[in-house]
């Protein structure tokens, strides 16, 4: 496929395409690919097409897809939700994109919000969004407020319901701390989870889960889910078993180092606090041997729960310490997440959404943290 592209790319350098809107062009060494090409944006798409009278916005340095952040919340903040401030919401929900956009990450996957965050996606300035819908969990067994709540003879039917009002994603509450007995421990039975996730599949939605701990992710396994958040759990045989089916983990890192604050505050149950210390020490030699494993892996911040919006390339630094290579982590963080969303990258036609760097970030990751241009549905943002 990439070959042709290029083809069709060469034969197109003698042609000079009519302008019919205000078009910009750039020029840089465009990733993955690491070729030096001339680039058009117009009408919000790329084109290798040359275009007369277009202003030029980058003509050196090196184009990339635009980063995505594949765990947020937009409609979430630590100190609360954006339908609790004393402020407009959507005005809150725009300035949570913002953020996240101004750091480059030009595509969001929101893994469950307890607002109606549409309005982000109606604005042409704010960044991309697929949304999931709200978190589904048991009673008591999640964050007040935060989720819909039903008991495992219920859970079919919400996810119906979270499959109706989200983008082709739901999120469910995989694993949380049971007070009765002290520590984390699954919420829903085996069978009741395979059901769910099998309903989800056959309306089409793809299915993530939050999952801290160890005990739910054989059932996670067998019953097909498609994300495993989190995954501090995952190890042994069982990592193995994901990369053979194919299934993504979103390892959030830097909300992972919230673990030893929340054993801290966990005075009332040792074992859950011993657990979470425990999880957060093995996080980044877990992460490693998935990657080693063939587990395809995604960048994502949790942000909005227990961290800021913007993180995205934080978490792209962390997961190349945790011993991921840099472009493998600069990948998890944008074209190999923006292709399992179902968006491309820099090829013909794709939507006009990218960052130039004044380095290679490949040799030097910190570079995503100083871009010189970002381009957001073909128009400069900055």
């Amino acid at each position: 496929r990439h070959g042709a592209v290029r083809a069709r790319r060469r034969g197109a350098l003698g042609r000079v395409r009519p302008m019919t809107s205000p078009a910009l062009h750039l020029r840089g060494v465009v990733l993955p690919d690491g070729e030096q090409r001339d680039l058009w944006a117009v009408d919000g798409r790329l084109t290798y097409e040359p275009v007369r009278g277009a202003e030029t916005v980058a003509d050196r340095g090196w184009v990339l897809p635009g980063l995505v952040d594949c765990h947020c919340h937009v409609g979430m903040q630590p100190d609360g939700y954006a339908d609790t401030f004393d402020r407009d919401t959507d005005e809150v929900l725009a300035e949570e994109a913002a953020t996240d956009r101004d750091t480059g990450a030009l595509l969001l996957r929101d893994c469950g919000s307890p607002v109606d965050n549409r309005s982000v996606q109606a604005r042409e300035d704010m960044p991309r969004l697929i949304r999931a819908g709200r978190h589904v969990a048991r009673p008591k067994r999640y964050l007040r407020d935060l989720g819909v709540e039903v008991e495992p003879d219920g859970l079919v039917a919400a996810l119906e319901e979270q499959a109706a009002f989200g983008d082709g994603w739901v999120k469910l509450v995989g694993d949380w701390i049971d007070r009765s007995i002290g520590d984390l421990a699954p919420l829903w039975p085996d069978d009741v989870l395979a059901a769910a996730v099998a309903r989800a599949h056959e309306l089409g939605v793809r299915v993530a889960v939050h999952c801290f701990g160890e005990d739910a992710i054989p059932g996670l396994v067998a019953a097909g889910v498609d994300d495993i958040e989190h995954a501090t759990g995952l190890s042994g045989p069982l990592v193995d078993e994901v990369a053979r089916r194919g299934i993504r983990i979103t390892p959030t890192l830097v909300n992972i180092d919230t673990f030893p604050a929340i054993a801290e505050s966990a005075g009332k149950f040792p074992a859950y606090a011993a657990h979470m210390l425990a999880l957060h020490r093995g996080s980044r030699g877990n992460v490693r041997d998935a990657y080693e494993a063939g587990v395809p892996i995604l960048a994502g911040t949790d942000a909005g729960n227990a961290q800021p919006h913007g993180l995205i390339v934080k978490e792209i630094l962390e997961l190349h310490a945790a011993g991921l290579p840099a472009e493998a982590a600069l990948a998890a963080g944008s074209w190999s997440a923006r292709d399992f969303l179902g968006l491309p990258g820099l090829v013909e036609g794709a939507p006009a959404d990218l960052v130039v760097y004044p380095a290679d970030p490949r040799a030097d990751l910190t570079t995503l943290a100083t871009p010189t241009r970002i381009l957001l549905r073909g128009h400069v943002i900055r």
